[in-house]
């Protein structure tokens, strides 16, 4: 599968916020369910050149959000068409996005939160090569949630010479 990365439109951000409901417990992720994250989403401002669109034969089926937290250190966040997850497919997306972000930004280290009921997610991760660093409690959705941090370091030879 051959993923396209592009800067996200406002209209694919309406489109993903207003749309994409997951179902059961998944529905935390729901753009909708914290109006702090929604109102960040669709402000184009905040989205900036941080959020990209992942699209595969012209169907939008993922997004990726890109921060540098470092020299050479991004954290991500990451998400996929409801309709899609589930499926298998989240380790061919999770590596296309490690290798856009390769490329495009030169990371060394990539890091992440994961909802820590999200096991679906994390076996992808870990499966990724990502590794747990901690845990944090967040605020988010009306409540407080436990979240993974993980990291994954792109080049460990060099990052271990450092």
């Amino acid at each position: 599968m051959e993923y396209q990365f592009t800067s996200m439109t406002q209209e694919q951000a309406e489109d993903i916020a207003y749309t994409w409901h997951y179902d059961g417990e998944y529905s935390f992720y729901d753009m909708e369910a914290d109006q702090e994250d929604l109102s960040e989403f669709l402000n184009p401002e905040t989205r900036g050149e941080t959020m990209f669109a992942v699209t595969y034969k012209d169907e939008l089926v993922a997004f990726l959000s890109v921060a540098r937290v470092g020299n050479r250190t991004f954290k991500i966040g990451l998400g996929m068409k409801p309709s899609l997850t589930g499926r298998g497919k989240g380790t061919e997306f999770l590596k296309a996005s490690i290798d856009f972000i390769k490329s495009e930004f030169r990371a060394e280290k990539i890091t992440l939160s994961v909802a820590a009921f999200n096991e679906r997610a994390i076996k992808v991760y870990r499966k990724m090569g990502f590794e747990e660093v901690g845990m944090m409690m967040q605020k988010t959705n009306g409540s407080t949630f436990e979240f993974l941090n993980m990291e994954l370091n792109i080049n460990p030879v060099i990052a271990k010479a450092k």
